[in-house]
């Protein structure tokens, strides 16, 4: 672990010195100077300091043998056998990087009576997918499917995996990469790697303020959890490559402190995620009754209906369908907002629209650097007319629609 040391004897105003860190991470106590808990080792003290005062150590940190690991592993996140489509968009993702590295793709499929549902994914060009059935992993918990993953890493020894920020995903991730004390990257944007096989993971930090740049060259495997619908899913082909192999692990391993007592199955709902069209109401809806406006617009385009952040505050709508990193993350064929600002946190969640269309009063409002087409106007002016045109056959829905698929 890095650390700074000072050298008494060159310290000539202790009083003085300590002021020269600004987290007042500098104690002065019995006639000497140390360093405290709020040290952020940003080095201003060696920089600044008094010559020689001040040394940072840094520990050697022991490289691995990155030859060692090879492939890129995806999990394969499902109910009952259902793979969920974030699977399909990370093998995908995980083929864009595989082709740059020369790599193969794995997949990890785990639960009970699989086995013909894993055929599946040899018609998206894996090279292997790696099947663990058990009576255990029927339902999931936490740790047989831990376990299980523990071993697939053990014996494939992935460089990197890759792993759906879904509910079980988030859960799963961080507990596999704590048991080989590697690093986790959550919710990840932007995926790349280096020659190096290094994986260069990019997601929004701060608030959306930064995006943040991580990898990990001294750990394998490189762990990264990704949300649905920021990447995309390649084409289903007819012919199937790749095989299937299916993998036995000891029983005692699958051992777990939760009990199943019944599963209850929660009533399906269309989630803003899979919509192809959307209509976003933004900070500028005045009163919880304009809504009206949005919903009847997004009725005759056929479309769900999506709020930034101030709206679900303000209660007015089901924080399910908020839009942005503290929301959901969407890709739809068209989507307008409204009287939306489009702040970095909004943005990070739908700029991957095929087509964005903007209404704001603001001309330099951030969101016109996004949309495809701006209409800068009130929206209590715009939508009414939107409505009108629509319904009188002026602006033709399918049309419009048709346009923004292609």
């Amino acid at each position: 672990m890095s650390k700074i040391i000072i050298h008494q004897d060159k310290v000539q105003n202790p009083e003085e010195v300590r002021k020269i860190c600004p987290f007042d991470a500098i104690d002065y106590t019995n006639g000497s100077l140390s360093i405290n808990a709020a040290c952020k080792m940003c080095k201003i003290c060696v920089k600044n300091g008094p010559e020689g005062a001040f040394e940072f150590i840094e520990d050697k940190v022991e490289e691995i043998d990155k030859d060692k690991w090879k492939g890129i592993a995806v999990y394969v996140d499902h109910l009952e056998g259902e793979i969920h489509p974030v699977t399909y968009e990370l093998i995908g993702k995980a083929k864009e990087l595989a082709a740059k590295i020369n790599h193969p793709v794995y997949c990890l499929f785990m639960g009970k009576d699989i086995k013909e549902k894993a055929n599946e994914l040899l018609h998206y060009g894996v090279d292997e997918v790696f099947v663990y059935e058990a009576d255990e992993l029927e339902y999931f918990r936490v740790e047989p499917y831990t376990a299980v993953f523990e071993d697939f890493i053990n014996n494939q020894m992935p460089s990197i995996v890759l792993v759906g920020g879904t509910t079980i995903g988030r859960s799963l991730a961080p507990r596999t990469a704590a048991r080989f004390r590697t690093g986790l990257t959550a919710d990840c944007t932007i995926l790349d790697v280096q020659e190096n096989t290094d994986l260069d993971q990019i997601r929004p930090a701060f608030g959306g303020n930064i995006m943040a740049h991580i990898f990990t060259p001294n750990h394998r495997p490189q762990f990264a959890t990704v949300r649905y619908k920021i990447f995309s899913a390649p084409e289903r082909t007819d012919e199937m490559t790749g095989k299937i192999t299916s993998c036995d692990i000891d029983k005692d391993k699958l051992a777990s402190n939760i009990a199943v007592l019944d599963v209850k199955k929660k009533e399906k709902e269309v989630s803003i995620e899979d919509a192809e069209v959307i209509v976003v109401a933004g900070r500028a809806i005045k009163k919880e009754d304009d809504l009206k406006m949005i919903h009847e617009l997004a009725g005759l385009l056929n479309a769900h209906v999506a709020t930034t952040r101030p709206l679900i505050e303000a209660g007015w709508a089901d924080p399910r369908k908020q839009i942005g990193l503290s929301g959901r993350t969407v890709k739809p064929k068209l989507i307008i907002t409204c009287g939306v600002s489009g702040s970095v946190q909004f943005v990070a969640g739908m700029n991957n629209s095929d087509c964005i269309v903007a209404i704001n009063t603001d001309e330099s409002a951030s969101i016109f650097n996004v949309a495809h087409y701006g209409i800068i106007g009130d929206i209590y002016e715009v939508i009414p007319k939107l409505i009108n045109s629509i319904k009188s056959q002026e602006l033709c829905v399918d049309e419009l629609i048709a346009a923004a698929k292609n």
